[in-house]
């Protein structure tokens, strides 16, 4: 049989009917044929750039009117073009604007305005995860920021891009020192144990492990260890999403107890190719130092401690006033050990284009960062970002695929000088003599600077390879299949080379040392999906259906040397007398799930959303690997009702939203419920010996977080003021942690689930403002503010436990149980505090009653954002009510051989006098032991609420005349600019003191673009 192809033997036929139509027109429409057929037939190259009336605008859409596949997409200059007719109109649109219709009206060139429509930010599609949604069809509670967000700031680390930005995200830093670590919290703290309330991290689709980077016996610079966070980029980060109650986490089950945060990095656009490259450099310094004396006010302290001890012959070993250091010697050492100026560089540069059906993106960046301590130290990060994208004609097959690798290369001192800097006498000798040697000043001063020749070095290298497949099915169905690869290795030595000490203790490199920590640490996971969408006339039904596979793998050695031939050989191992096995770890860890979502939208007013999945991890034994978490959440788009669009005019979208459900949390690590044995460290006729570690305990299961939340989100005067006020309350129970057992057992404790409940609830505030909206100029104001109170409502056994001490029924987690101080006895000049129970002494299991809670009461932010032109201007305004320790905490006793705050000069001198600091002593035991009451008392805890200028940007785009194809924007950034305190210490972000505080920086940027 023979079939006819209009594709192969449709050829004669097609021409047979051109000539028909050619013959068909007559003689007279002949005679201006061709006019005529450039008319119907021509099409004209039209160029033009699309800008908001100042920025040139990527990514807008162009098509023509009447046509349905003759579009363009403008670049990253906002340049388009298109082949249209002389008398055609174009159709504008791009999200978040208004959509425009453009005559060409014979022109070759047309360039377009457009204006922004606020109302259409409902329609920005958010992150969820696995699913995306509408913002009006949001049910979940979802914080974002975008790379427009992340570009104005100077920082290494993308959790610093988010402080003050988001609701309910609480974020402080570390440490000032480069490659140094941020904490988060979502929403408080739900564990007891303190490292088990990290969040989840998905980069592209892929789990990044939260895990600190490192060990204690290398990482001696820093608070904690390095963060995995490190590795990331921020200026390939296109958004962050942070994913807060049940309906949002629960889809992630055990891993979301702690919320969620999804980094999604940039991809190609369809368009002309184009290049991106940024140049920044700038300064940092120490944001302030504490106040402390002079030295003539620190050497009457010491004469008057002297005399209040009844000595009258200064000690030998006082050297500071005994004469044999320079007493018109006046150091500010902070000044001279953290108050140098570090270098800030950063290189970006970017390939990105494509067509319609595949887009690509390919960057590389270099940063670099040097301290403010003396020295030539440094902390270099490299990496590059490539990104494919890729759909059939047909749109039925869709590839995503991305890959993310970074190099970390640090040289930093092995101490952080910080605390020694605050109390170093302010006469002691300079760091180096007259010929530029360390000055040990005939051996009387322990020079500081010697520490220096310690260093930290590392060697982190981290990759992440994702990609995505999809197809669809045909009836509503597409199958889709997530594949993810991380590997992360790391090299870290702590090298403590014998010229740390003074020379004159004949210490040679037979004692010189290093500790060497060697990880790695790697994961795949696959996530075959099936999606479900229908639509019913006014019913919009979506469905999912998945399985996650996931498996982390790693190894960790940690190793000690000494005794070297020289110091040059510290970083050969090899080279070493003697090498010891700190630690040597392996684990392995599988998790398996099933989940599903169904969403029901009903004309866009109605909206229920459910989320479930069953969770398998290896981490618990047998009958208590798997668990079930859900959730239900409900929307009420009540703008849209007939009633509220014909009496609330004003009210342009209203949106009432609930949820509640659960989530989970295995971050107990690997193999607690077993019994473990571990190496004894003793050699028995020439085999190492074994001892148990760790009890079974078949009991082992999951930690449950209970989420509800209410919420509100209204939109008034076609959304140019947006308000956002969630109420939520989560409860996290069958806490995982070590239960204290009699000594006669063996062990200290054994894994197992504790029936206590920890308690979060609280309000988030969100407002947006479009103040100001026009083509020349625009002011838009963002403010969140949140209120989060810590409960530990549940605590059976706690008085009986070894945690009494530490935590009470009642109140949060995060709280201190201190003396109460009373004043000064005015006779004698020491400290009193409240003897609690009346028996006439002072002890610390008795006394210390006295509960200040440390948590934040309520911290936000306030962002504004003024553009004029081509000039825009951004600052944002952090905010925190808390209460933190202060210089009284950890301060040695006033009138020891250390430098103290200023404010002991109000101090106890004569019977009468109120103080508020007793009297002076350099070794009275007495009031030594008032002060040492006095560090652990409400006296060393005082108010650190503090108002940051936490980022300021300023740029300016060169005008398009001046620049022709190209774009060039020159800017200026701060971080940290301006602290508004009257806390006393060096800075109250901190948690833990005596580590350098975040550093004030300043760049200078440049960036172009064709």
């Amino acid at each position: 049989m023979n079939y006819f192809s209009f594709y192969k033997d449709g050829k004669a036929l097609y021409c047979l009917i051109l000539t028909a139509v050619l013959f068909t027109f007559s003689s007279a429409f002949a005679v201006n044929s061709s006019r005529h057929f450039n008319f119907i037939f021509q099409q004209n190259q039209i160029k033009g750039t699309v800008t908001d009336g100042s920025v040139p605008l990527p990514g807008v859409a162009i098509g023509v009117k009447g046509t349905g596949n003759n579009y363009s997409i403008t670049d990253y200059n906002g340049q388009y073009i298109i082949n249209a007719g002389a008398n055609d109109t174009l159709i504008v649109s791009f999200m978040g604007f208004k959509t425009k219709n453009v005559p060409i009206n014979r022109s070759t060139k047309v360039d377009i305005t457009l204006q922004y429509d606020t109302t259409t930010l409902q329609e920005v599609r958010v992150n969820a995860g696995y699913y995306s949604v509408k913002e009006s069809d949001r049910t979940g509670s979802i914080a974002r920021i975008t790379s427009k967000d992340i570009e104005n700031q100077p920082v290494a680390n993308i959790l610093g891009t988010m402080q003050g930005r988001m609701a309910g995200v609480n974020i402080f830093q570390d440490t000032g020192m480069p490659g140094g670590g941020f904490s988060i919290q979502i929403r408080g703290q739900n564990s007891i144990r303190n490292d088990a309330n990290n969040p989840l991290y998905i980069i592209d689709g892929v789990p990044y492990s939260s895990q600190s980077v490192g060990s204690t016996y290398t990482s001696t610079n820093m608070p904690s260890q390095n963060s995995p966070l490190n590795s990331i980029n921020p200026s390939d980060i296109e958004s962050i999403e942070v994913l807060k109650d049940a309906d949002a986490t629960s889809i992630y089950g055990s891993r979301g107890a702690n919320g969620v945060v999804l980094i999604t990095t940039k991809k190609g656009k369809s368009g002309k190719t184009s290049f991106t490259a940024q140049y920044d450099y700038g300064l940092g310094k120490v944001t302030r130092f504490k106040d402390v004396l002079s030295t003539p006010d620190y050497l009457a302290m010491r004469r008057e401690a002297f005399a209040n001890d009844g000595v009258v012959n200064y000690p030998a070993s006082a050297y500071d006033v005994n004469g044999i250091w320079d007493q018109s010697r006046n150091t500010d050492w902070q000044k001279e050990l953290i108050g140098g100026t570090s270098q800030y560089t950063n290189v970006q540069a970017s390939l990105a284009g494509g067509s319609q059906q595949t887009q690509f993106m390919l960057s590389g960046n270099y940063h670099r960062e040097t301290t403010v301590f003396p020295g030539s130290f440094d902390y270099v990060k490299a990496g590059s970002h490539l990104s494919l994208n890729h759909e059939s004609l047909d749109k039925r097959f869709r590839l995503a695929f991305s890959v993310l690798y970074s190099a970390q290369f640090s040289t930093l001192p092995s101490s952080d000088l910080s605390q020694t800097a605050a109390k170093l006498a302010p006469n002691a000798p300079p760091l180096y003599d007259s010929l530029g040697n360390l000055n040990w000043e005939n051996n009387t001063f322990d020079n500081p600077i010697a520490f220096f020749e310690g260093k930290t070095k590392g060697d982190t290298y981290d990759l992440i390879v994702n990609a995505m497949l999809s197809y669809e099915l045909g009836a509503g169905f597409s199958l889709s299949s997530s594949f993810g690869y991380t590997s992360l290795n790391q090299l870290q030595l702590n090298l403590q080379p014998s010229t740390i000490f003074n020379p004159s203790y004949g210490l040679g490199s037979e004692l010189s040392s290093v500790f060497t920590n060697n990880m790695n640490r790697n994961s795949w996971i696959a996530e075959p999906q099936l999606k479900w969408k229908k639509n019913y006339r006014k019913a919009a039904l979506e469905a999912l259906a998945g399985t996650t596979f996931q498996q982390q793998q790693g190894s960790n050695l940690v190793t000690y040397a000494v005794g070297f031939a020289n110091n040059h050989l510290l970083e050969n191992p090899a080279s070493a007398s003697t090498t010891t096995i700190m630690s040597s770890d392996e684990n392995l860890y599988r998790y398996n799930s099933i989940f599903a979502r169904f969403n029901f939208n009903w004309t866009g007013k109605y909206i229920v959303n459910l989320t479930c999945r069953r969770d398998g991890s290896s981490r618990f034994g047998p009958g208590r690997q798997f668990a079930d978490f859900g959730a239900a959440a409900a929307a009420w788009v009540f703008s849209e009702e007939e009633v509220v669009k014909e009496n609330l005019g004003f009210l342009s979208f209203g949106k009432l939203r609930a949820s509640y459900g659960t989530s989970g949390s295995d971050q107990i690590g690997d193999y607690q419920y077993l019994d473990t044995y571990s190496s004894s460290g003793y050699n028995y006729q020439g085999i190492s010996g074994i001892q148990p570690s760790r009890l079974f305990n078949p009991y082992f299961g999951w930690e449950v977080n209970k989420k509800l939340e209410v919420a509100i989100e209204t939109g008034f005067f076609e959304d140019r003021l947006f308000l956002t006020v969630a109420w939520f309350r989560n409860r996290s129970s069958n806490q995982l942690v070590g239960i204290p057992l009699p000594g006669t057992t063996g062990f200290q404790s054994i894994q197992s689930n504790l029936d206590a409940v920890v308690q979060n609830k609280g309000l988030e505030f969100t407002l947006r403002t479009v103040n100001i909206k026009n083509s020349a100029f625009s002011w838009t104001t963002n403010f969140n503010l949140t209120n989060t109170q810590n409960e530990l409502l549940s605590y059976p056994g706690l008085e009986a436990s070894t945690y009494k001490n530490r935590y009470v029924v009642g109140e949060p987690l995060n709280i201190q149980k201190v003396y109460h101080y009373m004043g000064i006895d005015p006779i004698k000049g020491i400290y009193l505090f409240e003897d609690v129970n009346g028996d006439g002494a002072i002890s610390a299991a008795i006394d210390k009653q006295t509960i200040k809670n440390l948590n934040p009461k309520f911290y936000g932010g306030l962002q504004n954002t003024i553009r004029f032109g081509n000039l825009e201007f951004d600052f944002l305004f952090q905010f925190v009510k808390q209460e933190n320790f202060n210089e009284n905490s950890g301060n040695a006793m006033p009138g020891t051989m250390n430098n103290q705050p200023s404010g002991v000069l109000a101090h106890w001198l004569n019977p009468g006098d109120e103080g508020p600091y007793q009297g002076y002593s350099n070794s009275n035991g007495t009031r030594s032991l008032a002060n040492t009451r006095l560090s652990q008392s409400d006296a060393a805890i005082s108010d650190a609420s503090y108002i940051r200028l936490k980022n300021i940007s300023l740029s300016y785009k060169l005008p398009q005349e001046w620049t022709k194809k190209m774009t060039c924007r020159l800017s200026i950034q701060g971080q940290n600019v301006l602290t508004f305190t009257n806390y006393r210490g060096i800075d109250p972000e901190f948690k833990i003191t005596g580590y350098l505080p975040p550093l004030r920086i300043y760049t200078t940027s440049i960036q172009i673009n064709f």
